[in-house]
């Protein structure tokens, strides 16, 4: 077969076949994908916080009789069609994330499975977008619309994890108990983020100056469901960081807990004083942007909590452009190789 037939067959393997990325590169494709992807969420945040969401007043093109913005749709329109364009730089992120995992060598079809899941998330996520518009803004289509904003953050997020580690079976580093109260903890955090897209829906901003239909729940009471549920997170970290301490557990899964409390603090703060201000834009934005972090601490946590071994790489010639390995060691919070000090880790059942 010729070079270009098998090119024009297969991209994605003609790549795979001719070059094999460095540990390096791999974890900043996947990172890419993981900063696209809040980055979307937050934009979109913008989209809705400006009244933009009509910008551009229906899809896939953003009039009836123009594929782009024109000068007469204002700002509204601007910042409508610069939010789609930033799906096609999110596009070419995932798309990095692919084709490095498929020329990682030896292959790593887990890996590879988990940059394709992004890439139909967000093609679902463009057409649900659309749906959004042509619906004239419906707060449950806008809710499912980040939601899947939010699914694909966590597929990011555990491709990312996984491209730092080996394919071994995974191993528990702490005690079946502390990683209930883990996945105990993961579920009260994404409740929370359930309950905050209703507050939104039910909310004052809804993503363009004309009556758009709103959530009919009333707004005060949801959101006092939604900071019970922010403090139920609280409490959850703050008893997980305790029984990590009392359990003398490795430092990689407490310094994740650690950094999720420091998120969770400036979180409540910002969550507070948007709602006592009545809800300025930019603390909705600032907000918004947190609960994307959370969500990230929250899975960093989860997945802090087992280990896979060292990602093994192709024999070859050392990648000098990325510099010197270090070596791994128990004292590096990030480290997955568990806590250095010669514990055996606990077989996940």
């Amino acid at each position: 077969m010729s070079p270009l037939l098998e090119l024009a067959r297969n991209p994605i393997a003609y790549v795979a076949r001719r070059w094999t990325p460095t540990q390096r590169t791999l974890q900043r494709a996947t990172m890419a994908a993981v900063v696209m992807s809040v980055l979307i969420v937050v934009t979109g945040g913008a989209v809705r916080l400006t009244g933009s969401g009509l910008g551009c007043d229906t899809w896939p093109k953003c009039t009836d009789d123009s594929l782009f913005a024109t000068a007469e749709m204002g700002m509204h329109g601007a910042i409508e069609f610069g939010n789609r364009l930033l799906t096609y730089v999110l596009c070419a992120a995932v798309g990095w994330a692919i084709v490095a995992s498929r020329a990682a060598k030896p292959r790593r079809r887990g890996l590879s499975r988990l940059a394709w899941t992004q890439f139909f998330i967000v093609l679902g996520n463009a057409v649900l977008g659309g749906i959004t518009v042509l619906t004239g803004l419906n707060p449950y289509s806008v809710a499912g619309h980040f939601l899947l904003a939010t699914s694909l953050i966590t597929v990011t997020v555990i491709t990312w994890q996984r491209a730092r580690e080996g394919d071994e079976a995974p191993r528990l580093l702490v005690g079946p108990r502390l990683r209930q109260l883990a996945v105990v903890l993961t579920g009260a955090s994404a409740a929370l983020v359930v309950v905050g897209t209703v507050v939104t829906g039910a909310g004052p901003h809804a993503g363009d100056s004309r009556d758009v239909p709103r959530i009919a729940v009333d707004w005060e009471t949801i959101t006092r469901v939604h900071a019970a549920f922010a403090w139920l997170v609280v409490l959850l970290t703050v008893a997980l960081w305790l029984a990590l301490r009392a359990a003398d557990a490795p430092p990689g899964p407490r310094a994740r807990v650690r950094d999720l409390a420091v998120v969770l603090a400036s979180q409540v703060v910002v969550g507070y004083a948007q709602y006592f201000l009545d809800m300025p834009e930019l603390l909705v934005g600032i907000h918004l942007l947190g609960s994307t972090l959370v969500w990230i601490a929250v899975l960093r946590v989860l997945l802090s909590l087992r280990e896979r071994g060292a990602p093994v790489m192709a024999a070859g010639p050392p990648p000098a452009a990325d510099g010197p390995a270090k070596p791994r060691t128990g004292s590096d919070p990030d480290a997955s190789q568990g806590d250095g000090s010669g514990r055996s880790a606990v077989p996940v059942a």
